[in-house]
């Protein structure tokens, strides 16, 4: 399935670069938004706890659409192009989906089957006197096997500790604004600057 998509997404990148001289950057990075980040991004979230190759392959697109955009050589750093844009890497881009759910099941804006794998510090009896209980922390529950890390009961409390503690409870429409999206991807850009998330 990801193999397809792959192959999806790089036909769809030869025809743009084609004609991205053409119709200029503005142009450009709306059809690549269009065509390519939207797929990359449909439920990237099912994505979590794959093996680094596949998340690879996957980067690729990403980069080589960073190319495309900004219009770099083959041979050309493209972290650089990234952080302009504001796209962030494949592994981030899925812990942002992650912790996307779970800021929405804080506001009650997903369906409850979700929230229902979420279970907040404060619910737990047993850790009523910790001071983890007052805030919006979620218990971290472990898997017995290592496929059992990619279930989104798992997954998704651990990746919400990435968010910062004070948009967890904001309203939706804030937390995708163009004020607080710096805010929002402070901690996911500072993991490409130091695990060197892209290639």
């Amino acid at each position: 399935m990801v193999c397809q998509q792959i192959v999806l997404l790089f036909y769809h990148l030869h025809h743009l670069r084609s004609v991205s001289q053409q119709l200029g950057r503005d142009v450009t990075v709306k059809l690549v938004s269009a065509f390519v980040l939207s797929r990359l991004d449909c439920c990237n979230a099912v994505l979590t706890g794959l093996p680094a190759s596949t998340l690879a392959q996957l980067q690729r697109v990403l980069n080589a659409a960073a190319r495309v955009v900004v219009g770099l050589e083959p041979r050309d750093h493209v972290t650089p192009s990234l952080c302009e844009l504001h796209w962030l890497p494949i592994a981030a881009r899925i812990d942002y989906k992650l912790c996307l759910l779970v800021h929405k099941s804080f506001v009650d804006q997903v369906p409850d089957y979700i929230t229902e794998l979420l279970t907040p510090v404060a619910s737990d009896p047993s850790r009523s006197s910790l001071r983890s209980s007052s805030s919006s922390n979620l218990i971290v529950r472990q898997a017995r096997r290592k496929i059992g890390d990619r279930a989104f009961a798992v997954a998704a409390p651990a990746s919400g500790t990435i968010c910062p503690p004070n948009l967890r409870l904001c309203d939706t429409r804030l937390l995708l604004s163009d004020i607080s999206r710096p805010i929002c991807f402070l901690p996911f850009m500072e993991r490409l600057k130091h695990d060197n998330l892209t290639v």
